[in-house]
Parts: structure tokens; sequence; C-alpha cells
């Protein structure tokens, strides 16, 4: 058994963690209301926006729709969005398990001949990916720091860009969506090409007839890409919520496990110390025994 002194090294030492992490607890859940309230407001017009693109992009030619061309998917770009900083549980490490599995099956071919590219968000993903020789073409660490649309346009207009040029047949996304505060929801959605509207279960397929105003050409360079930028931004809201929720839960969890850790020191410290009192005794005794003898 330790002796008294190892033991309220131990007790001193676990009770300053638990105030550290209780204190990131505190800290996350003041971010994530904020966060969360984002979130909550962007994703209704998010999705809104995404279905109009979807039966826009189905009522276009192949020539019309350039972001809705479906190639052989030869070169694939994944976007990797993560956090900046860790203490979240598996937040980030189901992203990239994500990563890896698509590239071990459903991209293996394109990922065996290096034709598969990262693009990544959150210094996470970037210090994982440049490490392990990835192919990164680009990554952004400081999105985070005042999170808004303008921040996001950009990467998703390179991406747009890449994708119109030919380099990329694929783009998809990989990220945590945001569930509530416990529950983030890990997600792969295709980005480009777009997809038609999915087909509502026992419900007849219908034809959406638009009628453009001003011009089909006008919409279709207008509406898409602000759309597609959309949501991009949609998926680093729904992770930047996810994060400080994953983050807040662990800590809630490292809390209760330090206080549980505490309470088990001071039951080992009780019994040490009443072990050490009882010996003190018996040693007392027994040499009262022996000078009366």
């Amino acid at each position: 058994m330790a002796n008294l002194k190892e033991i309220r090294i131990r007790i001193t030492s676990v009770g300053s963690t638990a105030q550290i992490t209780s204190a990131m607890k505190m800290v996350s859940a003041a971010k994530l209301k904020r966060a969360q309230d984002a979130i909550i407001q962007m994703r209704p017009y998010a999705v809104k926006l995404q279905e109009i693109l979807s039966n826009l992009s189905a009522s276009l030619d192949a020539s019309d729709g350039i972001y809705s061309q479906v190639r052989e998917p030869k070169k694939v770009l994944l976007v990797a969005i993560t956090s900046n900083r860790g203490l979240c549980g598996g937040f980030n490490a189901n992203v990239m398990k994500q990563v890896r599995i698509l590239m071990n099956t459903k991209y293996a071919t394109q990922a065996k001949a290096g034709n598969v590219h990262m693009v990544t968000i959150g210094k996470k993903a970037t210090d994982f990916y440049t490490k392990n020789k990835f192919t990164v073409i680009k990554s952004d660490n400081l999105i985070f720091d005042g999170l808004n649309f303008d921040k996001a346009a950009p990467i998703a207009e390179g991406i747009m860009e890449a994708f119109a040029k030919g380099e990329y047949d694929v783009v998809e996304l990989v990220y945590n969506r945001f569930k509530n505060a416990a529950v983030q929801v890990l997600e792969t959605e295709q980005f480009l090409p777009v997809l038609p509207p999915k087909p509502v279960a026992n419900k007849k397929a219908k034809s959406v007839d638009y009628i453009f105003e001003p011009s089909k050409e006008e919409i279709v360079n207008d509406l898409i890409p602000k759309s597609l930028k959309t949501q991009l931004y949609k998926a680093l809201l729904d992770s930047h919520a996810s994060e400080h929720g994953a983050r807040m839960t662990a800590m809630h969890k490292a809390t209760d496990n330090a206080k549980d850790l505490i309470k088990e020191l001071k039951l080992t410290y009780n019994k040490a110390r009443q072990a050490a009192i009882t010996k003190e005794i018996l040693e007392i005794v027994g040499g009262a025994e022996a000078l009366n003898g």
C-alpha cells in the first residue's frame, strides 16, 4: 500500500485536474450556445437552398450544369473538417477514420494510383495528413477564429474551380453534423457533382418545371455557386457546434471520473491512516506489556 504522503500528492494532483476539466466544460458550454444558435438558424435556409439546387441541376442540360456533370471518378478530392484542438473525445479521430474507410473501400483504386487528394480544415487534420505524407492541396487552420460566410466562400470557390477545370471528378465532405450537445453524427456528403433530388419513398417522383427569370444562364451562374458555398458553410457550422458539444461532454465525463477517483483515493488514504494508527497503538501496547513483564 502506498504511503500517506504519496496518496495526499495524488489527491491534490487529481483535484487540480478536476478543476481544469470543469473550467473547460463551462467554457465549451458557453461557446456551444453561440455555435448552436448559428447552425440552427442557418440549417433550414441551407437545406431549402440545397433542395432548389438539386431540382435546378436536374432540369439543366449537360452543357449548362457544369457542377452537375457526372464523370468517371478518376480523381477524388476529400475535404476533412476537424478542430484545431483536442480533448473532445473521438470527434477528430472519427473524421480521420471515415476518410481512411473511403480510401480503402469506395476509392481504393484511386488511392492506390495516388489520385485521392485532401483539403484539410482544422489543425488536427492538417497535422495528421501532412505527417502521414498525404497529398494536401490546401489547408486552413484559422477559419474557426470568427467563423463566417466570407471565410468559407473562398475555400468553396477554389474547390468549384478545380472541379470545373476537370482536376477532380468527385468532391466529398467528411465532418461531424451537430444533433445535440451530447450527440454528433459523422457525415460523408457529396459536394460535387451536385446530386439530383432523392425520390421519397411511397411517393411518385415529380418533375419540377422552372420558369427562369431573368434567364437560365444568370440563374445558373448565380444560384448554384451560392448554394455550394452555403453548403460548405453549413458543414463548417455543424462541425464547429459539434466540436464544442463533444468537448463539453468529454470534459464533463473527465470531471466525474476525477471526482470518483478522488473518493477512492480518500478512502485508500483513510484506510492507510487507520492502519498506521492501529500499528502505532499495537506498538505502544506491546511496549507497555514488555515493561510490565
